[in-house]
């Protein structure tokens, strides 16, 4: 299991074992380089053990509190305080006090107890299988298909994968392999094992009455503070610079807090989706360093790179653009600071200010109005140039059910008819089943939210980040997944966070007056790939392992003449669906050893 995380923990390996029981770890060095920081720790007795992944921002403060109590230390890493905060107060009084991103495991030899626990956002990930009254866990999966772990395909993860472009936190590419749920502690006793939730974020929109200049004012004193808090590090930090809203925000507060940081930005030469430019302007505006990394368009399309450095079958094209500047940075950086988490929280897609203008007509419109809707849609839908107007009345008069068909991407495979026996029979993952409400039209922000959360950002934006930074040995570190600023935002009523029709109002406030206008609204690009572009240019080679024979249609997944006829069509029209791009993912990964479907 240690090798397969041998890229996650370069600089170190432990083991430590008890009748029947081991723990196993590889470090990577952050907090205390000294062999006093090596891993599993134990308490003094050696009776209970820890191995841990991410870092725990307020350590120093448990520490003063817990020595206050009469317990000593032996080194300066925040690990430590995980061992002598679960003997002081055991795990259910420690989890409350711990701010930060992680995933442990404590062994209790004296109880004969294994205590699992992943941080409130799921920053962090952690897998694990029962198998035969014991328990393997692991932050990989590769690390647990190492021990035996892990059954066949799982039909209905391929299905979500199909549908999202990765397979979401509530299932496993691989059957009998769960992920600990956000928020989540399991312990397990005796071959048994109990999981359950101790914290979980603020209902939406659900505080009080707040004005927007209070809500700007203490977004930007959160923010500071969770900036500060991750500068805690003894190896060089450096932080991702897009030119946005979010990551000039990040900058601007290790400007303020007088942190001499250098900034990365992702370079994509001539092609539109281009931020260097504007990176550097607010770079040299903040006087910070700053570094372009350039992705080299006629490189091929770095699959194999993908696949090692996520366990699932995962298409998200800004993935690329993480591996891209994490395998650049590594040699300068150890830890990066990163803007991820600010369009999630304080709305900036597109989708939330839909779902809040539908919600407001939604609270404004009788009930008897949605009752005709199912009636007079189909003379709507008759008339192609009213499909926009249609889908908005869908969610204004049906909620999260119909919001979430429109985004059901896997319906292009059906129509082309390229799905095999083998996905028959799989359901659809998402919404597509949930039904119409008006209910929930009349609270769809709060919907949106809550379903942008449990499947794209804790099951693409989270291990996309992780995946591709620790891949080459980085941490990283998202001062916008602070749980206190998650747990501030998320109460704000729609009204503030979306004030004018303007996506994130509060954060655009912020950077109005910190970084100017130009920067507050500049349109949202990010760290991605232009994918589509360079499948029918650059990459049209990637193509051809699509036209068979391959994985997908030896196994059954796909009809190989159907996906041949849509290859063919994309080259032909010279734009290549993201679809395709998918499938081009699923095949590499198929292909390179995954076993066989059930």
């Amino acid at each position: 299991m240690l090798p397969a995380m041998a890229r996650r923990g370069p600089d170190g390996e432990g083991i430590h074992e008890w009748p029947g029981v081991a723990l196993g770890h590889r470090r990577l060095s952050i907090l205390d380089l000294s062999p006093a920081g090596a891993q599993p720790m134990l308490s003094t007795d050696g009776r209970t053990g820890v191995t841990f992944n991410g870092c725990i921002y307020n350590f120093r403060e448990i520490r003063s509190e817990l020595e206050s109590r009469g317990r000593r230390f032996r080194s300066q890493c925040d690990t430590e305080i995980l061992v002598e905060g679960y003997m002081e107060w055991g795990l259910e009084k420690l989890l409350p006090r711990l701010h930060g991103m992680f995933a442990f495991a404590i062994w209790d030899d004296k109880t004969q107890t294994l205590s699992m626990a992943r941080d409130r956002l799921g920053v962090k990930p952690l897998l694990y299988a029962e198998t035969d009254g014991g328990l393997l866990f692991a932050s990989t999966l590769k690390a647990l298909r190492g021990a035996g772990a892990g059954g066949s395909v799982d039909v209905e993860a391929v299905r979500e994968f199909l549908e999202l472009a990765f397979v979401t936190d509530r299932r496993c590419i691989l059957e009998g392999v769960k992920k600990l749920p956000p928020g989540h502690f399991l312990e397990w006793r005796q071959g048994q094992s109990t999981v359950r939730k101790y914290w979980d974020l603020p209902s939406f929109g659900d505080g009080p009455a707040t004005s927007f200049e209070n809500a700007v004012e203490e977004t930007e004193r959160l923010l500071v503070e969770a900036v500060r808090l991750r500068l805690i590090s003894d190896v060089p930090i450096g932080t991702l610079l897009s030119g946005g809203i979010d990551s000039g925000l990040v900058c601007w507060a290790l400007k303020k807090l007088n942190s001499n940081v250098r900034a990365f930005t992702v370079g994509v030469p001539g092609d539109p989706t281009d931020e260097s430019n504007d990176a550097a302007t607010v770079a040299r505006q903040l006087g910070i360093e700053h570094e372009v990394v350039q992705i080299d368009q006629d490189a091929a399309a770095p699959l194999d790179e993908l696949n090692a450095a996520y366990d699932e079958p995962f298409a998200s094209t800004s993935a690329l653009g993480v591996l891209r500047v994490s395998r650049s940075v590594r040699s300068k950086a150890t830890v990066l600071l990163t803007g991820d988490g600010g369009d999630d929280v304080f709305p900036g897609y597109r989708f939330f200010l839909t779902a809040w203008q539908a919600q407001l007509f939604a609270n404004r419109t009788p009930r008897f109005v949605a009752s005709m809707w199912p009636l007079l849609r189909p003379l709507v839908a008759a008339v192609p140039k009213l499909s926009a107007g249609r889908n908005f009345l869908d969610y204004a008069l049906g909620g999260i059910g119909p919001f979430g068909r429109v985004r059901d991407k896997a319906g292009y495979f059906e129509d082309q008819g390229m799905m095999g026996p083998a996905l028959g029979h799989a359901r659809p993952a998402c919404l597509t089943s949930v039904p119409a409400s008006f209910d929930s039209a009349r609270r769809l922000l709060a919907d949106v939210f809550q379903y942008h959360r449990t499947m794209h950002f804790t099951s693409e934006f989270l291990p996309k980040v992780d995946g591709g930074t620790m891949y080459y040995s980085l941490e990283a570190r998202a001062p916008f997944m602070d749980q206190k600023l998650w747990e501030f935002a998320a109460t704000l009523p729609g009204e503030v966070h979306l004030r004018g029709g303007q996506m994130k109002a509060v954060l655009r406030e912020i950077a109005r007056r910190h970084l100017g206008p130009e920067v507050a609204f500049r349109r949202k690009q990010g760290f991605t790939v232009p994918v589509e572009r360079w499948l029918a240019t650059h990459w049209k080679g990637e193509l051809e392992v699509l036209r068979g024979p391959n994985a997908l249609t030896r196994n059954g997944w796909f009809d190989q003449r159907s996906l041949s006829r849509a290859v063919e069509d994309a080259v032909a029209a010279g734009s290549v669906p993201n679809q395709l791009w998918y499938l081009i993912v699923l095949e590499n990964w198929m292909s390179r050893g995954a076993p066989g479907r059930g």
